[in-house]
């Protein structure tokens, strides 16, 4: 099967995307991005990305398997999926050691399981008392699986010493999971399980929040060890997590439980300027206590969102990144995506031009590569934006 984009003019289109994307940084837009969110998840299915047929198993055991997979992802990707990005053979080939999200809970220590055609997931092994993870003691910030990333990234600089790959140098970037959080709730969720959480929150707050405060501390510790080995900045502007599991809670739940331990992360390693937040499932009604509280200014969505409702909430300043749903761009036809996509586009989000579309969140595997062109296709005519005294002479692709 030959690549997609065989024949496509590369160059032009990098361009043009260095030129976008320098306009809507600028916040002087004259359209909107449009971007997909990929991992092994997605191409390890594909054949021409993974002809052995690796699983997640090896993949995740075997450091070299997942350095083949990682290139070979990014390869794919390059020749394939039209999108707002740098396309063709790069400079360099950015790949980076993947555990995936359950990095946190293991380094807890909640045993990985490998279920068949899902990705690794961890068990809540802390479900039947939760005072076990205390009992324990903080873990180390190099200990376990953050360790075994270390040997990965330094097995990663080895093999790409050793060889190039299509005739281009390999850069393996920081293991990002070491810097990184996905959120306080979420962990608690992953070590105790969600019902503990939601239940405790409500009948035993003061227990649960002993547990939120280890929790906290762990990461800072985590973090901080990480991010000065690395020479990350602490604070670093921009600084952004996730918290999913907050969409579980109530707004003043939230506020009460789970912000102060946000608050915490935040303020420890973001500067006071604008700040980021992943967050999938329905937490859209929390957005705008994040953004007054935390100066939140970029909300990355999953689903469900009403984006006409949610840009009047926020107001035209802040970012949005969001689209159609990961379900909807498997199942549906070109036509289907396309309309969808005007829909959303011509809803009022797009008020203030700060709006990135993707696919809400992550892309499932076997999706479609004719859903994806229309989704792009139709980004780039219903993602036009009018910006006095900026013309343009862009034409779609």
């Amino acid at each position: 099967m030959s690549d997609r984009l065989a024949g496509f003019d590369f160059a032009a289109h990098n361009a043009e995307v260095r030129e976008m994307w320098a306009a809507y940084n600028a916040r002087k837009p004259y359209r909107i991005p449009i971007i997909f969110g990929v991992n092994a998840r997605y191409f390890m299915p594909i054949r021409e990305v993974n002809p052995e047929g690796i699983d997640f198993r090896r993949y995740t055991e075997d450091p070299e398997a997942m350095y083949r997979i990682q290139l070979e992802c990014q390869r794919w990707s390059r020749f394939n999926l039209l999108q707002d990005a740098e396309l063709g053979l790069p400079e360099k080939w950015p790949i980076h050691v993947d555990f995936q999200n359950y990095y946190e809970a293991a380094w807890f220590g909640c045993p990985v399981e490998f279920r068949p055609n899902q990705v690794p997931d961890t068990v809540p092994i802390y479900a039947d008392r939760p005072e076990a993870a205390l009992d324990r003691g903080l873990p180390e910030p190099n200990s376990g699986i953050m360790a075994k990333g270390l040997e990965y990234y330094e097995t990663y600089k080895d093999l790409a010493a050793r060889a190039d790959y299509l005739g281009r140098p390999v850069d393996p970037q920081l293991p990002w999971f070491c810097i990184g959080s996905d959120g306080p709730m979420t962990v608690a969720c992953n070590l105790f399980g969600p019902q503990f959480v939601c239940t405790a929150m409500a009948a035993e707050p003061e227990r649960l929040q002993r547990l939120l405060e280890f929790i906290t501390e762990a990461t800072v510790r985590r973090l901080r060890y990480w991010r000065e080995r690395f020479g990350v900045p602490v604070p670093q502007e921009g600084f952004g997590m996730a918290d999913d599991s907050i969409a579980l809670i109530s707004t003043p739940m939230m506020r009460e439980h789970i912000l102060p331990h946000l608050r915490r992360l935040y303020d420890t390693f973001g500067t006071p300027g604008p700040r980021s937040i992943h967050l999938c499932g329905d937490a859209t009604r929390h957005f705008v206590t994040l953004r007054d509280e935390l100066n939140i200014q970029s909300f990355d969505t999953g689903f469900p969102v009403d984006f006409a409702w949610l840009r009047a909430q926020l107001g035209p300043d802040v970012q949005i990144l969001g689209g159609p749903t990961v379900e909807f761009l498997r199942t549906e036809t070109p036509e289907r995506v396309r309309e969808e996509v005007r829909r959303i586009l011509q809803s009022g989000v797009l008020e203030g031009g700060r709006f990135t579309l993707r696919e809400g969140n992550n892309l499932a595997p076997h999706t479609p590569l004719d859903n994806l062109a229309a989704m792009y296709e139709a980004g780039r005519e219903y993602g036009r934006l009018l910006v006095a005294n900026e013309p343009h002479s862009e034409e779609p692709v």
